[in-house]
């Protein structure tokens, strides 16, 4: 077992005493913490900036995301580091440091939630709350070895919650198992989410072209084995033109969409900034309205494909990252690659808002490898529900 200073996922600002849960709910007697952007009556968010923290005010109310789970009888037990203003996929803190991931030791945890991520990894708390705007759950999970989910665009409140992307923002949760990722789902996802439905799994044969070699070997391999007791249909091509574009149209809308939430604050308080955050700002506050027009078309051009392939009640599956968990010694410039390779396998959730859960299925060279099934809009719960049966196929 673990302690709070041996991971390094706690922020300073954490919680002097644990919130006590209900004494009745679904989720009695389990711990939880959440991502330093969710507010807490109380106490300070930091967003992963001590200096937007010493600026801000104890908040006067618990994000409903938050309070839902203590309603439903979860103890919070902590607050974790993030990416400064979540704007990263590392999970490397300049003022913070880099929480360490236990099941992948040297090699980091994932952000922009990675002490969400690395507090369920070392087993700190039950499970934990993120966002997710361009990854921030998915990839740490991969990288820890969790399951890990980012539901449907609109369908958790995100009120309490700093933004930073807004067409794209949402919670997200991490969990050990996959049954627990369910109960939690059952707790926050609308009565609008889809409970059941017959679908049929389909590899998305040019998403798994982006990721390296090993990796696309071991994940075939198991899609394999889960053939033999789900079975797949026919591969699918989902992108008719290059990720690359896929991935550009994200960064520019998520970048034209930072101008008027985090980098607002940042230019009224120039803050000091960690490597690669800083510049992400500067490139974003040079996004012009003419590239965000164009990326929004190919946005909707993006939807409009998946739309089609989703009307075939189908569930793509793709890797989660596209390699494992790269060293916290990687050079600057070998992250910027990871990121932008990554970022080409995530993109596809994000820009379509369709809700992802991403699966610890195998491991590389002692690394976790996530495997990831992407649904149709509102069907988080019944994604959810196939979740647990690869699971126990796999078991």
């Amino acid at each position: 077992m673990y302690n709070r200073e041996q991971i390094g996922a706690n922020v300073p600002h954490d919680l002097t005493e644990p919130i006590q849960g209900t004494d009745t709910g679904p989720l009695k007697g389990l711990s939880f913490m959440v991502k330093d952007l969710f507010e807490v009556k109380g106490h300070k968010t930091g967003n992963g900036s001590p200096d937007f923290l010493a600026q801000n005010k104890a908040a006067k109310k618990t994000a409903p995301v938050v309070q839902k789970l203590i309603d439903s009888g979860a103890c919070l037990t902590g607050i974790t580091i993030c990416d400064e203003f979540f704007y990263s996929l590392t999970g490397i803190n300049a003022h913070y440091g880099s929480p360490v991931n236990v099941r992948a030791r040297g090699r980091m945890a994932g952000g922009s939630s990675s002490g969400s991520a690395a507090s369920v990894s070392a087993s700190l708390c039950d499970f934990s709350v993120g966002s997710d705007t361009g990854g921030s759950v998915r990839v740490p999970a991969s990288f820890c070895g969790l399951y890990g989910i980012r539901p449907s665009h609109g369908q958790i409140n995100l009120d309490g919650a700093t933004p930073m992307a807004p067409s794209f923002d949402t919670p997200g949760w991490f969990t050990q198992d996959a049954e627990l990722l369910r109960v939690i789902g059952d707790v926050l996802l609308s009565e609008n989410s889809q409970v059941s439905g017959k679908f049929s799994l389909h590899i998305a044969m040019d998403a798994f072209a982006q990721a390296s070699d090993d990796v696309n070997r071991i994940l075939t391999s198991v899609c394999d084995k889960i053939g033999d007791k789900i079975p797949f249909g026919k591969p699918v091509k989902i992108n008719d033109g290059d990720f690359l574009e896929w991935r550009e149209a994200f960064r520019i809308i998520q970048a034209y969409e930072v101008k008027s939430t985090t980098l607002k604050w940042v230019k009224a308080n120039q803050p000091k900034l960690g490597p690669g955050i800083k510049e992400r700002f500067q490139m974003a506050e040079q996004i012009t309205d003419t590239q965000y027009k164009e990326a929004s078309i190919t946005r909707m051009n993006v939807c409009n494909r998946l739309d089609e392939i989703m009307k075939m009640e189908c569930v793509l599956v793709i890797p989660t990252t596209p390699v494992i968990a790269p060293l916290v010694s990687t050079p600057p410039d070998e992250l910027e690659t990871f990121r932008q390779n990554t970022m080409a396998l995530t993109c596809i959730a994000g820009l379509t808002g369709l809700p992802q859960i991403t699966m610890p299925i195998a491991e590389l060279n002692g690394c976790p490898i996530g495997l990831s099934i992407i649904g149709k809009k509102h069907s988080d719960k019944a994604l959810l529900q196939l979740a647990c049966e690869i699971s126990k196929k796999l078991a």
